[in-house]
């Protein structure tokens, strides 16, 4: 990989590892309606002209049944989930515990008979559930049962959103599809997030908001094209299991977030369960189990439509 590989590749690792960090603290003074009402806002101003430059916009028009879909089910639905989650939950065992969305991802393939599980990623789905069930178990207590569930349906939104994706909207623009996407989410929760706003906020929490939108929305979906331009899609998604390592170190270095040995533990497994469930077995060669995910995570998906995108 070039040095320019090398360089976007440590970014995005970076950038999508943070907005676990920013959610907590924006939180702390923001609803979560308020919160996703500005990272989506701000993030699809400055997102929305450099797809209209690049001719990205008006071949999403023909799509917008799917895009709406997509919208609500990437990003207004699990952007709210996560923010209410971590009222409750760390940011760090966020992170770790959305880290379980390719072993879903697998779950739903195998569900849909749109991919057969060999047993290599049938043994990586148990060792992901394993960490999940560590972290759950040992780290989350009974009283946060709401937030567990919270993240859980954000982990199935994220693994359904890559098929929406790849069955519909693959033969479009991914950054055209990302700004409109945000343009209908910010739409959606401009009523109940302007009303919830609060008359002021600390300079930390505008700084976690503007990071989100900036940061973690605008430029980080900029770098992910020119990433997946520059190394190629296979090797892009690499950064799924950098990610969750940064929400980690993110939370128990700029928090002081807890780190027990179930954390660790459950953090190495869920890892390792990904690895494997997301990896190839042997099969025809016109079966190909990865989708270029436009937020960065390898999901299998059927055959017929991973050519796609």
């Amino acid at each position: 990989m070039s040095r320019r590989g090398w360089a976007l590749f440590i970014a995005m690792g970076l950038i999508w590892g943070i907005p676990y960090l920013l959610i907590k603290i924006a939180v702390d003074e923001l609803t979560p309606a308020s919160v996703v009402f500005g990272r989506t806002g701000v993030g699809a101003l400055l997102l929305l002209p450099v797809a209209a430059m690049r001719g990205q916009i008006r071949p999403i028009l023909r799509k917008w049944r799917p895009l709406v879909a997509f919208a609500i089910v990437e990003i207004c639905v699990p952007w709210f989930m996560l923010g209410f989650a971590e009222l409750r939950l760390s940011s760090s065992l966020t992170g770790l515990l959305v880290a379980a969305v390719p072993v879903v991802g697998a779950v739903l393939a195998k569900a849909t008979g749109h991919e057969v599980l060999g047993s290599r990623r049938f043994v990586g789905l148990l060792i992901g559930l394993a960490g999940v069930a560590a972290l759950v178990g040992f780290d989350v207590g009974s009283a946060n049962t709401s937030a567990v569930l919270a993240v859980a349906v954000v982990v199935v939104c994220y693994a359904v959103g890559p098929i929406i994706v790849a069955g519909y909207l693959s033969e479009l623009p991914g950054l055209g599809v990302v700004a409109c996407s945000l343009l209908l989410a910010a739409l959606l929760y401009t009523p109940v997030g302007l009303a919830q706003w609060p008359p002021s906020l600390r300079t930390g929490s505008w700084v976690a908001v503007i990071g989100l939108a900036v940061v973690c929305t605008a430029i980080a979906f900029v770098v992910f094209v020119e990433l997946i331009t520059e190394v190629g899609p296979a090797r892009a998604m690499v950064i799924t299991y950098v990610n969750p390592a940064v929400a980690l170190a993110a939370g128990v270095i700029v928090l002081s977030e807890a780190m027990s040995i179930a954390t660790g533990v459950g953090f190495i497994l869920i890892l390792a369960g990904s690895f494997l469930a997301t990896s190839r077995d042997r099969q025809p060669p016109d079966l190909e189990p990865q989708a270029r995910d436009l937020f960065g995570r390898s999901q299998p998906v059927g055959p017929q439509n991973s050519e796609r995108g």
